[in-house]
């Protein structure tokens, strides 16, 4: 199963340099049983492609709890077995649940099958969303068309070995 975890650039160096994402648990993304059934698609590129924005979106809330990080969102993709990534069956379709999936342990990087990150053109985009979550989850719609705006930036892929150039 193709699960994508949210992550930061200084927590991708990190899981990078220790061989492994963790420790566990992990939250992820993935094609879950209520995502199907919420996005309405047979498509499974439209449905990965859905499990990581939604990755993104937890990517930034990562960013925003962390002032140190650079503003761009990293999303890691992996492949775990099907009983590794495990579903909350009490959020049914919950939106803010929707994709959301839990490892238990820690995932070797050899497991990574690519990377996500933002370029370096959506920082300012990403760092005001990041700035108006806050008051986006509190109902203020000018700070959700804030944090809309950074899902206007596609992230970028790189492949595994490409990883240590993200630190230069």
């Amino acid at each position: 199963m193709r699960v994508y975890v949210p992550t930061t650039l200084p927590g991708l160096a990190a899981a990078y340099k220790a061989g492994e994402l963790g420790p566990g648990p992990l939250d992820a993304f993935a094609v879950t049983p209520a995502l199907r059934e919420w996005y309405l698609s047979d498509d499974i590129e439209e449905l990965e492609y859905a499990a990581l924005s939604r990755a993104a979106q937890a990517s930034l809330r990562l960013i925003a709890g962390d002032p140190g990080a650079p503003r761009r969102r990293v999303v890691v993709a992996l492949e775990v077995a099907d009983r590794e990534a495990v579903a909350d069956p009490d959020r049914g379709l919950d939106v803010s649940g929707l994709g959301a999936v839990r490892i238990a342990r820690p995932v070797p990087f050899a497991k990574a099958a690519a990377v996500h990150v933002d370029s370096s053109e959506a920082e300012a985009d990403v760092a005001a969303a990041a700035a108006a979550l806050g008051a986006a989850d509190l109902g203020d719609d000018d700070a959700q068309f804030t944090v809309d705006g950074a899902d206007d930036h596609e992230l970028l892929w790189y492949a595994t070995q490409e990883i240590p150039q993200l630190f230069d």
